[in-house]
């Protein structure tokens, strides 16, 4: 199966950029192993419309585009599921297991994402009650994909 990040903002150099890349590049060696191939992250620029509700519009369509049409899609949303890591892995094996060719994880823009784009979600999971930047919740999925991997795998990386 394989895996992709579509997030409204760019990373820029620097520390954040380095964390997260670091943790997709452990993915992209460890996934294979276990059925997971890391497709990469693409990334839009923020909607310039002239409401909260046309950007997140503007920024779900662009962000549908990149999504297969058959595609698990993971929503990364303030409003989501709290789960534990063990959970998360759980749900991406049984996904993989299931027969899902892709999974897409979506991160939208300062708004939030579209309504209708979380509905579609397969899940929609959030990172705790606390806001968090863009740039730190882009270096959590990155990490918790990562350690997925490595239960799944059996990995100690995980001590629960």
């Amino acid at each position: 199966m394989r895996l992709a990040i579509h997030a409204v903002g760019r990373l820029k150099a620097g520390p954040e950029r380095e964390l997260a890349e670091r943790y997709l590049e452990r993915l992209a060696r460890s996934g294979p192993a276990v059925g997971l191939e890391f497709a990469g992250v693409t990334e839009h620029a923020e909607s310039r419309a002239g409401t909260a509700s046309l950007r997140r519009r503007d920024e779900a369509e662009r962000l549908s585009a990149q999504i297969p049409p058959q595609a698990a899609i993971i929503a990364l949303d303030e409003t989501g599921k709290n789960i534990d890591s063990a959970a998360f892995a759980e749900r991406i094996g049984r996904l993989r297991d299931d027969g899902s060719a892709a999974m897409a994880f979506v991160i939208g823009g300062p708004d939030g994402l579209d309504p209708e784009l979380r509905q579609r979600a397969d899940l929609v999971l959030s990172f705790g009650a606390l806001t968090w930047p863009h740039q730190i919740a882009r270096i959590l999925l990155a990490e918790q994909l990562y350690r997925a991997v490595t239960i799944l795998s059996g990995h100690p990386y995980h001590r629960a």
